[in-house]
């Protein structure tokens, strides 16, 4: 993954376990002291609560443990993991640029484009000036790349 993912990781770990884990904790409490447990509605959200944050924690840190962080400003050449890529849509004329990052850090409406997706699978080894049809589920789209960059 990418420096910025693997840091974007570890501030949602780190808001998770010293913010987000700690106001749990004190809202079971604060439940618990309602009384009856059974019948208590805060008490079951609070604690529906505790278990998403608790495997998202696991989960983070999982991900920050087997995480190999990938500079792409020392890469060059074809596409690849970490490039920035400007292409146009040759159907439409819309030009659009992606980078092809790690699954974990991918936001399509961010420009960041998940290396198993069939877009960037389509992408990689190609070099400026190709063309590239690319099988998506909203059927083929023919793209041309405009530039490639490492940055």
């Amino acid at each position: 993954m990418t420096r910025a993912g693997f840091d974007a990781l570890e501030v949602e770990l780190k808001q998770l376990k010293t913010i987000e884990r700690p106001a749990i904790i004190q809202a079971i409490a604060e439940a618990r002291e309602l009384g009856d447990l059974k019948e208590n509605a805060e008490y079951h959200s609070a604690r529906e609560k505790q278990g998403f944050i608790e495997g998202r924690v696991g989960e983070l840190e999982a991900i920050i443990s087997r995480a190999e962080v990938i500079d792409p400003a020392s890469l060059s050449g074809s596409i690849k993991f970490g490039a920035t890529v400007a292409v146009v849509d040759e159907d439409t004329d819309e030009e659009k640029t992606w980078q092809i990052v790690g699954e974990h850090e991918a936001n399509i409406e961010k420009g960041l484009l998940n290396i198993k997706s069939p877009i960037a699978r389509a992408f990689i080894g190609k070099e400026e000036g190709d063309s590239v049809e690319v099988r998506a589920p909203g059927g083929i789209k023919s793209y041309e790349i405009l530039s490639v960059e490492y940055k």
